[in-house]
């Protein structure tokens, strides 16, 4: 009897495969709908701030039938909703229209800037997670202890401190007093004209090419501003290990195992933190979106020519379609990392698998 009526509440190849389509459908059409808001929010704002591309490119002391000539070129005398349309369509096909600034098409600036701010954020996001997870752990073991308030302190100190402030004190600290830092950038200027770049990560294609000399000096510029969005990660996830971890250890899995004799490390790192993993993957996977959009601030301190500092210059001369189209490329990142974590939430935990 049990064997019928486990084979009947079995699901069906064909049902199991019609709700996984429906899920994959489901995650397509969320991303289609918040990928079009991010687009509709980017151009409004585009056209609601008291900036007029046209003037931007001739300069306010341009002729009136001049400005007027370029606006009917630019399509800025068609109506909005035309207006919308052809810049979706731009958009979809990669095309930002020009940079102001540097005369290059916006896409090419990007492809230059992104790698240098996903290098920092990726180092970032390692140096959070190898050492905010075991800080989590360690204060939810220890909760209550002296141990587990100095890690809650280093958390709060995380999120309370502005990154830009922290970060001109390590550069008056590490740099100007003791000199173990590199100068802002990436690289010394002996090697800006003698190395040549394959990716754009010049961690990676300075190893790959074997320049070891490149690849320490591209390491002692980078990892000063890593550090800062490392300990600004770190103040996330720690937190938000501590939390999953309590959370666990308050189990009955955790007494059961407590009660057959388990040694308390394997309890925490074989048990506990197993199952907390599965949530930490979308907060590392945040922390790590979160870096990509936020480290404006850092790039500028630190002179890092990434996505931030590169729509940072763009804004403060005018250049609206590369602070938009940089905009647009952040933001497409962030949303994509967002529902892959989520998808991977999905996956990992068998509490939100597909029936």
């Amino acid at each position: 009897m049990s064997v019928i009526d486990n084979e009947a509440s079995a699901p069906r190849p064909g049902a199991r495969a019609g709700a996984v389509a429906k899920a994959v459908g489901r995650f397509v059409f969320i991303a289609i709908i918040t990928y079009l808001g991010l687009l509709a929010v980017t151009f409004f704002i585009g056209r609601v701030i008291p900036i007029d591309p046209a003037l931007a490119v001739l300069g306010d002391r341009a002729p009136a039938d001049v400005v007027a000539r370029t606006r009917r070129e630019m399509g800025l005398d068609l109506p909005l909703i035309e207006q919308f349309y052809i810049y979706i369509t731009h958009a979809l096909s990669g095309d930002f229209g020009r940079s102001v600034l540097t005369t290059n098409p916006v896409m090419e600036d990007i492809r230059r800037a992104f790698p240098a701010t996903m290098e920092l954020a990726t180092l970032g996001t390692l140096i959070g997670s190898v050492v905010g997870v075991p800080l989590g752990v360690l204060a939810a073991v220890k909760r209550g202890s002296l141990t587990d308030q100095f890690v809650r302190v280093i958390g709060l100190v995380g999120y309370s401190v502005p990154i830009f402030w922290l970060g001109l004190l390590a550069l008056v600290l590490f740099y100007a007093r003791l000199q173990w830092a590199a100068f802002p950038g990436r690289l010394d200027i002996v090697y800006q004209y003698t190395f040549t770049p394959i990716t754009g990560f010049y961690l990676l294609d300075a190893a790959w090419q074997g320049q070891w000399d490149v690849f320490w000096d591209a390491f002692r510029h980078i990892i000063l501003p890593a550090s800062l969005l490392g300990y600004f990660s770190l103040a996330y996830i720690s937190r938000m290990t501590r939390s999953f971890m309590l959370n666990e250890l308050a189990q009955e899995y955790i007494v059961a195992a407590r009660a057959k004799g388990l040694s308390e490390s394997r309890i925490i790192w074989g048990h506990a933190l197993r199952n907390a993993a599965v949530p930490m993957v979308t907060v590392i996977a945040l922390s790590y979106a979160n870096l990509l959009e936020g480290s404006v601030l850092t790039e500028t301190v630190f002179s890092w020519p990434g996505i931030g500092l590169y729509i940072t210059n763009s804004l403060q001369n005018a250049d609206m379609n590369a602070v938009l189209g940089g905009t647009i490329i952040i933001g497409s990142v962030f949303i994509g990392i967002n529902l892959l974590s989520d998808l991977l939430y999905r996956l990992l935990d068998p509490r939100t698998k597909v029936q």
